[in-house]
């Protein structure tokens, strides 16, 4: 069983495995003691769980029903308690305001075929799911929050900081990564 960041992190061959892109979101995210945090797209779990050891209250959220169940499997794992983990199309069942929210967003163009592609495949032009986070992402912000979404140079980093001021946050490039034929980065928008 593998071990990330001192996780331990059961997987599935449905939900996707933790990759560069999740460990450098891991190594970006800032979260203050007594926040709250919410993580979409959650996966295995990994991302929320690690905002736990700082958070007041985690709550994670997936596309996909065997992420879910894998996550929690995840947190009593590790006897984590603080976080929640819901099934949910980005924010459908996702209510109130947050310190931290997160997203790996999935970037590639297509359209999904089997469970995991839903972590992968973003759409006709690989942005749909990413822009319809970034223009719904402002009513679950608290004052001081802060989004972390990942995305790939493949999908136009530029596009995103532009949506992103679209709807009124503040948006710049915090983190980035070269692999093979695209640089991951982490976008950090705000207020």
């Amino acid at each position: 069983m593998p071990v990330y960041y001192g996780i331990r992190i059961e997987l599935h061959p449905d939900v996707y495995e933790p990759a560069e892109d999740t460990f450098l979101l891991a190594e970006t995210v800032e979260v203050k003691p007594g926040e709250t945090a919410l993580d979409v797209g959650t996966g295995t779990g990994i991302i929320a769980l690690l905002m736990a050891r700082k958070a007041k209250r985690v709550l994670g959220v997936d596309v996909n029903p065997m992420a879910i169940e894998l996550a929690r499997k995840n947190a009593l794992l590790n006897g984590i308690g603080n976080v929640e983990f819901c099934l949910s199309d980005l924010f459908e069942n996702v209510s109130g305001r947050f310190d931290v929210i997160t997203f790996n967003a999935p970037y590639l163009p297509g359209e999904p075929e089997e469970p995991i592609d839903l972590a992968l495949v973003g759409g006709k032009t690989g942005r749909e799911v990413i822009d319809r986070f970034v223009r719904e992402v402002p009513d679950y912000l608290t004052e001081n929050g802060r989004v972390y979404l990942v995305q790939s140079s493949i999908t136009g980093i530029e596009e995103t900081l532009n949506l992103f001021r679209k709807v009124g946050l503040r948006a710049e490039v915090v983190a980035k990564r070269h692999l093979f034929f695209e640089d991951i980065v982490v976008v950090q928008a705000r207020r």
